[in-house]
């Protein structure tokens, strides 16, 4: 698509571009809440092979297979497709290394909706110049808004997004219908909560 886009700016028309089918691809998420398993819906569609990492290990009807974030180094080589959507707690602060990175194919896409602590951003800007793996997607970074002057910009195997993934017309409704139900259940003494966060795990 970047490819196509440049061409576009520069009045290219390339029928010579390739690219890979997401069937068969395999996308090892790290994490399996909300959004990584609404994603995992989206992707079972193409009918990719979905593996999740979280704390728990737990099995979720959305994923052909879950184990723990202690399976990270053993899951990391078999992924073409690394989704971030972990929270930012004590254990997931630049949980990632170099030595993830070189665990994954040379061809690997990384892409972080999580939190940008998830890697530290100087060692993510290494990993992208050496190419270690194909492209970046992000859309959430270690220090938000990135400056204008931010390396990140100058590299062409990373694409920016402002940390809008949730930017959609509908998603105030969406909040808002999870406000007003909410508000019903409190005031009647409902524990059903939705989105309710657990301070013991600070997510």
């Amino acid at each position: 698509m970047k490819l196509s886009y440049d061409n576009q700016r520069q009045h290219i028309y390339d029928s010579k571009i390739t690219g890979k089918r997401l069937s068969g691809q395999t996308v090892l998420f790290l994490g399996t809440g909300a959004i990584a398993t609404r994603t995992a819906k989206l992707a079972k569609a193409f009918n990719m092979n979905l593996i999740g990492l979280s704390k728990s290990g737990q099995n979720k009807d959305e994923f052909d297979e879950v184990y723990t974030i202690e399976s990270l180094e053993s899951t990391l080589p078999n992924a073409d497709i690394v989704i971030n959507a972990l929270p930012e707690t004590q254990e997931t602060i630049h949980l990632l290394k170099k030595k993830h990175f070189e665990l994954m194919k040379d061809e690997a896409l990384f892409i972080n909706i999580g939190r940008g602590s998830i890697v530290k951003e100087a060692l993510l800007i290494e990993v992208l110049k050496s190419r270690v793996i194909r492209h970046a997607y992000l859309d959430v970074f270690e220090n938000e808004p990135l400056k204008p002057n931010h390396e990140l910009y100058e590299l062409d195997n990373v694409t920016i997004t402002a940390h809008i993934t949730g930017n959609d017309y509908e998603a105030k409704y969406d909040l808002l219908d999870i406000f007003k139900n909410n508000l019903v259940n409190f005031l009647n003494n409902n524990s059903l909560i939705e989105n309710e966060v657990d301070a013991k795990k600070g997510y």
